[in-house]
């Protein structure tokens, strides 16, 4: 019997053992970077040309929900354990006007400005234009698409265990 054909990104990188797990992360790859290619041009579309992916997520982040957010509870929520990079994005949204820092005893809360909550609503805009329609267009299952999210939300619990084992080596 032949061998599966496996598609991966790095071939030395298969194991016996899991070979399913090299093609999850090439599709991890190629879903991330296409995912992020498409936040950002939303976003340009939306109105925002210069936004990072992070830009972007935090400004979502701090928008969600309609209360204010501190630079630890948007680090713990989009799991980015460099607070500087999140501190930088937060700097950047404020300077152009998208967020409003409120100080709070010795912590600092973000919540968005006008400008940023109609610029999360036209992101919203353009996402239910090109991509939703999209999806109902192909009769894409929504449970399944749920049933995905919450295998990769399992499955990045994993990986940061195994980078905090790693860490440990």
């Amino acid at each position: 019997m032949a061998e599966k054909q496996r598609i991966v990104s790095s071939s030395h990188l298969v194991s016996d053992r899991a070979a399913e797990l090299s093609e999850l992360e090439f599709a991890l790859i190629l879903s991330g970077n296409a995912f992020n290619r498409w936040v950002v041009r939303c976003m340009r579309a939306a109105g925002m040309p210069d936004l990072s992916i992070l830009d972007i997520l935090v400004l979502h982040n701090v928008n969600s929900r309609e209360r204010e957010k501190s630079l630890s509870e948007v680090c713990f929520v989009l799991n980015v354990e460099d607070s500087h990079l999140v501190n930088y994005a937060l700097k950047k949204l404020r300077k152009q006007g998208l967020v409003d820092g409120i100080k709070r005893g010795k912590e600092v809360h973000y919540a968005t400005s006008k400008e940023g909550r109609e610029l999360c609503q036209r992101y919203r805009e353009v996402r239910e234009a090109c991509l939703i329609e999209t999806f109902e267009r192909l009769g894409v299952n929504r449970d399944e698409v749920g049933d995905v999210a919450k295998t990769l939300r399992a499955i990045s619990g994993v990986y940061d265990q195994a980078s905090r084992a790693a860490s440990a080596m």
